[in-house]
């Protein structure tokens, strides 16, 4: 029998910061949880971090994930957009880091194309492929969706590698 997995996706935002966790035994992937992080914009930024920082630890405290996976920072138009955006992930790698738990990072791309099939898929399409694949009942929002998104394509590569694993063995 194969051993059950569960994994943290983490879709960072400075104002609004997915997560998903799903269950992943051998290839077989379940729906565990999802929602979002928010942090209240009228608050100075050191203030938004804590909350994000304190959001994604009580999701990892609940929730007990043995993996963890992140979006990459993309290229942003705007600078100061992408300095916070940069120190949301900050806090939300250090979360990650002081929980033990090991940590995978995915471009955009890499995600869309485990999830969707194509890596330039849009949100819309992203929501759906998640819905179908996890048959949920209805479509998460599009950051819990993009972080579901991100827990499975963490999924897709763990099971690649165990299988790679045990032929090297």
């Amino acid at each position: 029998m194969a051993e059950t997995i569960r994994i943290l996706g983490i879709d960072p935002g400075s104002r609004i910061t997915g997560f998903g966790i799903v269950e992943q035994s051998g290839f077989d992937l379940n729906f565990v949880a999802c929602g979002v992080v928010k942090s209240t914009p009228t608050l100075a930024m050191e203030e938004r971090l804590k909350e994000i920082y304190q959001g994604i630890r009580a999701v990892i405290n609940q929730h007990n994930p043995q993996h963890a996976a992140i979006e990459q920072v993309f290229v942003a138009k705007n600078p100061n957009a992408a300095i916070k955006l940069g120190q949301a992930r900050g806090v939300l790698l250090l979360a990650v880091s002081q929980a033990s738990i090991p940590l995978r990072e995915f471009s955009p791309k890499a995600v869309k194309q485990a999830v969707v099939g194509y890596g330039q898929a849009g949100k819309g399409q992203i929501q759906q492929a998640v819905r179908a694949l996890l048959k949920l009942s209805s479509s998460p929002s599009s950051d819990a969706a993009d972080a579901l998104a991100i827990a499975m394509c963490c999924a897709n590569h763990l099971a690649v590698s165990r299988a790679t694993d045990r032929r090297s063995s």
